[in-house]
């Protein structure tokens, strides 16, 4: 079921330029979601899709300079900022949040969009593009991983599976209240782990708070971890019993665009190898001096890749 929407406000110009940036509160599948949009509803959709632990806004910047050629949508995803929050981790199975964002393109249109997608939201992008490449007509990602690489990596035991031991925090019971503990300087911690995190202004970080604190978001946040099937042991443990993973069952066929800050202390580069044999058509760009919150570190950088390579033959 498409969404019906409820409500439309205009939130001021985005970034200083001439494209507003517009609030809109509609229901995807009988369920309240919200997302912002820029630039003119008859150009060519690219549904921007945020992850842990962001919200809509954090597409502020890229969407901004997008928005003269590109519709610009970015929702708040399942349990995210001003949309759906439900409380059960079982609700945060991919299947449920790719028909979220199913329910949002039919709504936009029912026409193939442009779906981007950064770190969790990079993981609903890829489940979006190979599930239903019929709505995807291209697909980007900026430091996000797809499945195959990344449990490959996470079971080695090697640099990866000892990045990424935050995520056994995360699926502890009680980390939300943790994480909000200190008004969220936990949660803000994350961001910082060997990060640059000179973008993160006092405004910013207000309006960060100002989602995380929403009744029940910190819950469905990590909610997404808790119910993500992907397995991973101690640094040092080698993980042999994987689920199959065929690489035609998991191919992205459209054109695909990924955009690496190199400096990530998070997502390290073997979380990639081996991206070439699941993709059709990629395209690598890595971004220099950038890190995992590429999106807020090079945002002219970022727009400018993406525009140039939607305008190659």
């Amino acid at each position: 079921m498409i969404g019906v929407k409820r409500n439309t406000a205009c939130c001021g110009p985005a970034n200083g330029l001439d494209f507003d940036m517009l609030s809109h509160h509609i229901h995807l599948n009988d369920h309240p979601f919200h997302y912002l949009g820029w630039g003119n509803r008859a150009d060519p959709v690219i549904l921007m899709l945020h992850g842990f632990p962001e919200y809509s806004g954090a597409w502020a910047e890229v969407a901004a300079e997008l928005a003269d050629e590109y519709h610009c949508v970015a929702p708040d995803q399942r349990g995210y900022g001003q949309s759906w929050a439900p409380a059960e981790a079982s609700d945060y199975k991919a299947g449920k949040l790719v028909a979220d964002m199913v329910a949002l393109i039919e709504y936009l249109g029912d026409r193939p969009v442009i779906v981007f997608g950064h770190d969790w939201g990079a993981a609903v992008a890829y489940a979006l593009a190979i599930t239903r490449p019929d709505l995807v007509s291209r697909l980007i990602i900026a430091n996000g991983v797809h499945p195959g690489p990344f449990q490959r990596a996470l079971a080695a035991g090697g640099a990866q599976t000892a990045a990424s031991q935050y995520i056994h925090t995360l699926r502890r019971d009680g980390s939300e209240t943790h994480l909000a503990e200190d008004h969220f300087n936990k949660l803000l911690s994350l961001f910082n782990a060997g990060m640059d995190m000179t973008w993160m202004t006092p405004e910013r970080r207000a309006a960060y708070v100002t989602e995380w604190a929403r009744p029940g978001r910190m819950r469905g946040m990590v909610n997404w971890y808790r119910a993500s099937p992907l397995k991973l042991g101690l640094p040092g443990d080698v993980i042999t019993d994987l689920p199959a993973m065929p690489v035609e069952t998991l191919r992205v066929r459209m054109p695909h665009l990924l955009l690496w800050g190199s400096n990530d202390s998070a997502l390290l580069p073997e979380a990639t190898a081996g991206l070439d044999a699941y993709c059709d058509d990629l395209t690598r760009v890595e971004i220099e001096g950038a890190d995992h919150w590429i999106l807020h570190q090079a945002p002219t950088r970022v727009a400018a890749e993406v525009r140039s390579w939607l305008r190659r033959d």
